[in-house]
């Protein structure tokens, strides 16, 4: 029966994809066929065989190492504010950021991430049917983040039409940046995380391609990656560990932010209606979570984790997931997991929006205006996800 609801949720998923498409007659099935397969081999290689355990062990175990080095530094500043067994969010989970932050630079610095980005990009868009440029956003969006890679191409940003633009920014924010990468999955299973990030990197295509086809010519297919500014080495290393501490600060002010605004919207609700906030989004988006291959009995709770994640961010919703997943079974654990790890919020819309105008100003109000479509888009990339994993676990 399981099997059944995930089939319908595919073919829902498509659907609803198909409703926004600009151009259905440009869709081409083949590389969306294939795309949808590759989802379902890697996600059953990574979740289901000892091979796909070990590669999660190894990532998650690097991202370990990564986080105990992180902590003797933030230790080192910040060692006696915490009281003993005691882990504060902003301490451990985010101020790691800014050592992975640095690793980032270092491997942009001696060009070893600019390669891999090439290499993978090239690979995937033999597969995809989409132009180079495309699949090495895709990838470099998950590597430097969503809003740093617009820098990478902004030679060619002034060049390109609204739809070519609508699938880089797709991409973008169906993605996350490696940079908080080991932040999540001190929230969540490693497992899922990189699950979520491998096959939301295929989803962005599937969605992009189905809502926003179109054809690259031979001349438009080209890609001019942006070298940045030659700077010293130290020079480097300032730049990206003051880049990692402004993202550390600005999430959790937007978490401080938020998680307030959620608890007072809730306490209101609560005293006029006798009912939470989230447990009315929770009904809302109860049918999405079902198809989705949640068990009607936690439908309700996993679609208020669903909402919080859309009205305000990632990070808030996973606190949330943390509070309730005792009262979670395993599958639907692993569900909503996967579907918590993108940017697919109200929010991003403006970051993305603002780091294209930074850069051009007519395309970024380009970007503003399919803002929502871009987050509908992305929406269904999470939901993709998770259907997938829903036939694995």
């Amino acid at each position: 029966m399981s099997y059944i609801i995930s089939i319908i949720g595919i073919v829902i998923v498509l659907a609803l994809a198909l409703l926004a498409s600009n151009n259905r007659k440009t869709i081409k099935i083949k590389p969306i066929v294939i795309m949808l397969v590759l989802q379902l081999v890697l996600a059953y290689i990574l979740l289901n065989t000892k091979f796909g355990l070990l590669v999660i062990k190894g990532i998650a175990g690097v991202f370990e190492k990564l986080l105990e080095y992180a902590g003797q530094g933030v230790s080192f500043v910040f060692g006696g504010i915490a009281n003993d067994g005691q882990m504060p969010f902003f301490l451990n989970v985010l101020l790691p950021i800014v050592f992975i932050s640095v690793l980032i630079g270092i491997f942009q610095y001696f060009k070893i991430l600019p390669f891999v980005m090439k290499g993978i990009g090239f690979l995937l868009s033999k597969v995809n049917g989409m132009g180079k440029l495309e699949s090495y956003n895709g990838i470099a969006s998950a590597l430097v983040g969503q809003s740093e890679v617009f820098i990478t191409v902004k030679k060619q940003l002034g060049k390109l039409s609204p739809q070519r633009l609508y699938t880089l920014c797709a991409s973008a924010m169906s993605t996350v940046s490696m940079s908080i990468v080991g932040a999540y999955m001190t929230m969540i299973e490693p497992k899922y995380v990189v699950t979520a990030i491998v096959l939301n990197l295929f989803g962005g295509f599937i969605i992009s391609s189905i809502i926003n086809p179109y054809t690259v010519s031979d001349e438009e297919d080209i890609l001019e990656v942006q070298e940045e500014e030659k700077q010293s080495f130290f020079e480097m290393l300032g730049e990206y560990i003051l880049d990692g501490f402004k993202v550390a600060i600005i999430v959790g002010a937007m978490l401080i932010g938020f998680v307030a605004l959620m608890a007072a919207i809730d306490n209101v609700f609560s005293l006029i209606f006798g009912v939470t906030f989230q447990h009315i989004l929770g009904y809302i988006f109860s049918p999405i979570a079902f198809i989705m291959g949640v068990p009607m009995g936690e439908a309700v709770k996993a679609g208020g984790i669903m909402a919080t994640k859309l009205v305000t961010n990632e990070f808030v919703a996973m606190i949330e997931l943390g509070k309730v997943q005792a009262a979670m079974s395993p599958r639907t654990l692993g569900i909503i997991s996967v579907f918590l790890v993108s940017f697919a919020n109200f929010s991003s819309i403006g970051i993305i929006a603002g780091a294209v105008k930074g850069l051009n100003e007519k395309q970024g109000n380009v970007v503003a205006r399919f803002g929502l479509k871009l987050l509908y888009g992305a929406t269904l990339v999470s939901v993709l996800s998770a259907i997938i994993v829903s036939f694995i676990l």
